[in-house]
């Protein structure tokens, strides 16, 4: 009794040797063309991934930049800090400051002042909120601010606009200082102060400076610890 050894699935036989040789050829070609097929499917895979890693290379080092170039312009566009100054008064003589002396009675109504724009004297029962307004502020209210140690920094504002209106107000402080146009004013700026009163023709005048840090808050007005906040608003408050 003979036994038959099983053939491979994918081996055909013949019993022609050259009809073998071409089948077992045959096979090899399919076999390689199979291991072919593979190989160009791995090198598809490959491609891809690197074709979708450097997309996301790409998209990374775009999104890295972005956040780079967003940061340089949040430091370079940002705005400059309010000026600071200290609280008080070294008795520093500034030229061309005029002194002045005033009461300091509350009132109601309209109030007559000795100088324009006014330097102290009586005034409303309430004070003007520090800040920039670009509309004029009522006298009395701002009268009382200065009572309260608040510069009061006034301009025409035929005189001083755009660029020189925010080069003034990279000056003021964070707090009691107040900003506001005055028409009428006989100089192009005004920096008052209770009993004390500077006028400038240029917002590059040193002496602005040298104003604040002479008379922002200081201890020698009627009210020196009174607060410049939580009162009057008047219209065209801006900060």
């Amino acid at each position: 009794m003979s036994s038959k050894s099983p053939s491979s699935p994918d081996k055909r036989q013949s019993g022609n040797p050259a009809k073998q040789a071409d089948i077992n050829l045959s096979v090899k070609q399919q076999r390689e063309a199979k291991r072919q097929e593979k190989l160009a499917e791995y090198q598809r895979q490959m491609a891809k991934r690197k074709r979708s890693k450097l997309v996301w290379w790409i998209v990374g080092a775009a999104a890295a930049i972005a956040v780079v170039a967003l940061v340089a312009a949040s430091v370079v566009f940002a705005p400059d800090p309010p000026k600071s100054y200290d609280a008080g008064s070294e008795g520093v003589e500034i030229v061309g400051v005029e002194e002045f002396a005033h009461t300091t009675t509350h009132v109601e109504g309209t109030v007559e002042y000795d100088q324009s724009p006014p330097a102290g004297g009586e005034h409303n029962a309430i004070w003007l909120n520090c800040g920039v307004y670009s509309e004029p502020v009522p006298n009395e209210n701002a009268v009382h601010s200065m009572e309260h140690g608040a510069v009061w920094v006034t301009y025409d504002p035929d005189t001083i606009s755009g660029e020189d209106l925010e080069t003034l107000k990279a000056e003021l402080p964070s707090s009691y200082a107040i900003l506001s146009p005055y028409p009428g004013i006989d100089s192009p700026i005004a920096l008052s102060s209770w009993n004390h009163q500077l006028k400038v023709d240029s917002v590059d005048d040193e002496r602005i400076g040298e104003f604040f840090e002479e008379y922002w808050r200081s201890q020698n007005v009627p009210e020196p610890t009174a607060v410049c906040t939580g009162a009057l608003d008047a219209p065209g408050k801006e900060s």
